[in-house]
């Protein structure tokens, strides 16, 4: 609260702190900032919870750097949690759902969150971190009851809505998934200058405030939905219409409805529109769609083209990650060069380098090399081996391979051979095989991606079988139901194939890439 008398805050210290929102809500304060199936946020209703919130967390004692954790579907909870972080110097992890309630309460533990705020559809996942971690002074439940934890609305209700006293700018610390071993939480010392990507998005969105909706389709904790979708456009000043669960028509309903203008999509969203029969396609006007942004996988050339053609040249595409970096490519220049994923934004530097890093020729497949900026550069939290493996002097890699042609235009032609991407979905095969080989009959396992047309790929188990067990229909079908029973959705293997022995180096390694490589034979990884 300011001093009697004093000057209100101007915008421009307001956005300095941390409260973007609070501009907005003086500006615009009836306007809707939050659409969602679970309720809706005007920008004042949003600013005074975000307010009350950080009182909550301050009154338990978090202090400016402090970790929070969210477990928390696509609502308007998850924005309150986000808005009240970045105002009060706090530093948000959204936490995947989707993952097992132990690789949950892993991350919750390893990025030591002091707050967990959970949604009740996942109390199984939050109660597992809570027994996990003794760093927890906040447990809030939303969304339904969970043991252990406070009501968040009735934490909420006494507080006063009036801005906070000393707001200073927090930060986020999402997990990625590598090639080996766990979730690795994306930390910075330093918070970055302004992203270079931001500033290109900002510069082909056009935002306009009086009548932009930026639909929201993929869930908020991963970074590009969160940063892309969610925070560029708030920041702007647009509403955010939440999904709450991706689906083909409903996207296309929604736009229809509310006249959205930007979205942010995966190649399977993109695949899985087209599929849907013409008559249900044609009974949505989707003309006020004027910016469509994907990522986060390789998109084949035919499927992008043909939603160029539905929803006109509309379709911009970036290459990056929750590490750094920063490729992009808008409509008109993809169509002259499909397939291209364009070139760094300005700011940002690439290089490819082959296995001994040295540079490749032009035109040659190399591994991507992208340089850390000088301020707010990457660290994995706590895990100084991995971050020193990812860099080279000041140069990092993710281990995704390309080219780049005369013109200086980079063409993914495919990753390292851990990494699975499935949907837009990082995942690493090393867990899914630690399960695997738990099952009675397998004596080793290779997990790797093969091609799926909808998915980009999905994940296939190659297994060796332990003496007395044959390749059977039946072995099959008790593979994958051992895996459904223990493994989550997006870990399951689809299909099994066996083989007498897994190739092997000298050290007794699986060679993933040997296994991988007939299913991919005659055609590009990334496609």
């Amino acid at each position: 609260m300011s001093a009697a008398g004093a000057a209100a805050p101007s915008d421009e210290d307001l956005i300095a702190s941390g409260m973007t929102v609070a501009v907005h809500a003086r500006r615009m304060p009836l306007a809707m900032a939050i659409l969602s199936p679970s309720g809706n946020l005007t920008w004042k209703q949003l600013n005074e919870r975000a307010n009350k919130l950080v009182r909550v967390f301050r009154k338990r004692g978090l202090q400016s750097g402090d970790g929070v954790a969210l477990l928390a579907h696509n609502g308007p909870e998850f924005i309150e949690v986000w808005a009240a972080t970045q105002r009060a110097g706090l530093r948000l992890t959204a936490v995947n759902w989707h993952q097992s309630a132990e690789l949950v309460a892993y991350v919750v533990d390893n990025s030591d969150a002091k707050a967990l705020v959970a949604s009740g559809r996942f109390a199984a996942a939050a109660t597992e971190a809570a027994k996990l971690s003794d760093k927890l002074q906040v447990k809030l439940a939303f969304a339904g009851a969970i043991d252990g934890f406070d009501d968040y609305e009735t934490a909420l209700a006494p507080e006063p809505v009036d801005n906070i006293e000393t707001p200073e700018p927090g930060s986020t610390m999402l997990y990625t998934s590598g090639t080996t071993g766990r979730p690795k939480g994306v930390y910075r010392r330093t918070r970055p200058v302004i992203s270079q990507l931001t500033a290109v998005v900002n510069g082909t969105a056009k935002w306009n405030p009086a009548s932009d909706v930026a639909l929201v389709t993929g869930p908020l904790y991963h970074a590009a939905p969160l940063g892309i979708n969610l925070v560029i456009p708030l920041n702007a000043g647009v509403a955010a219409l939440l999904m709450d669960k991706w689906d083909a028509e409903e996207t296309l309903r929604l736009i229809h409805v509310h006249k959205a203008t930007h979205t942010h999509i995966v190649p399977t969203m993109m695949h899985r529109m087209l599929q849907l029969p013409e008559a249900t396609r044609k009974k949505y006007d989707v003309s006020s769609m004027r910016w469509i942004i994907h990522g986060a996988a390789p998109c084949p050339a035919h499927v992008k083209q043909a939603v160029m053609d539905w929803f006109g040249p509309v379709i911009y595409e970036y290459y990056s990650s929750t590490e750094g970096g920063g490729v992009f490519v808008g409509p008109h220049q993809w169509l002259k060069k499909p397939g291209t994923v364009g070139k760094p934004v300005p700011g940002v530097d690439i290089k490819l380098l082959d296995n001994d890093g040295n540079p490749v020729p032009q035109g040659q497949e190399g591994l991507i090399y992208v340089k850390a900026p000088a301020t707010g550069r990457f660290e994995y939290y706590k895990e100084p081996a991995k971050t020193e493996s990812s860099y080279r002097n000041d140069w990092f890699t993710l281990g995704d391979m390309g080219r780049l042609d005369a013109d200086g235009d980079l063409f993914l032609t495919g990753r390292t051979a851990e990494l699975i991407i499935s949907g837009g979905v990082n995942i690493y095969p090393v867990e899914i095989d630690e399960v695997l080989i738990r099952h009675e009959g397998i004596a080793d396992a290779a997990v790797v991606g093969v091609p799926n047309e909808d998915w980009g790929e999905e994940i296939k188990a190659v297994v060796e079988l332990k003496p007395g067990w044959q390749p059977t229909p039946e072995t099959t079908q008790s593979i994958l139901d051992f895996a459904k029973e223990k493994l989550p959705g997006f870990q399951r293997p689809r299909t099994v194939d066996f083989v007498e022995a897994l190739p092997r180096n000298a050290a007794g390694k699986v060679l993933r890439a040997q296994v991988r490589a007939p299913y991919w034979k005659g055609r590009s990884k990334s496609i």
